[in-house]
């Protein structure tokens, strides 16, 4: 069993995550990467920065991947969440999940990034084109300013 979660400042090594789940046992391995895109409710974007408070980002995180493996069956699992600013295309996200079968190796993925989603005190503020930024979560704009 190899469960893994971090909170970096630095750019997600990918193939260390992919390393460090291997394993003869399982059949399948998937990969999901949440990337910066260019354009969020149709305004560009330049970057997004994410903060949070680390130690309980990490704390939220290991609980989101415990909570994985029991609704799941998973067995190896690595979440790593990147904070600072990022540009476009980076990761802010990687989330590898191997198992014997492809089923449950999906499964545990969607998991992850939907509790991500719900539950990890992580915020980001976008940075747009037109000079300005704004705090968003999963639902939308949570304020605006000249910033």
């Amino acid at each position: 069993m190899s469960i893994r979660t971090a909170i970096v400042r630095h750019p997600i090594d990918v193939a260390a995550m992919l390393a460090e789940i291997q394993d003869s046992a399982n059949g399948a391995t998937v990969l999901f990467l949440g990337h910066v895109r260019e354009v969020n409710d149709d305004r560009a974007v330049t970057g997004i920065e994410y903060s949070a408070y680390g130690e309980m980002a990490e704390r939220e995180l290991a609980s989101i991947a415990n909570d994985a493996v029991a609704a799941t069956g998973v067995s190896d699992l690595s979440i790593v969440h990147r904070l600072g600013t990022l540009q476009l295309g980076e990761a802010s996200i990687a989330i590898v999940v191997a198992h014997a079968h492809r089923a449950e190796a999906y499964a545990a993925s969607r998991f992850v990034i939907e509790e991500v989603k719900k539950r990890l005190p992580v915020w980001k503020r976008e940075q747009y084109s037109d000079g300005t930024r704004e705090w968003v979560n999963a639902h939308g704009v949570v304020s605006r300013g000249p910033e």
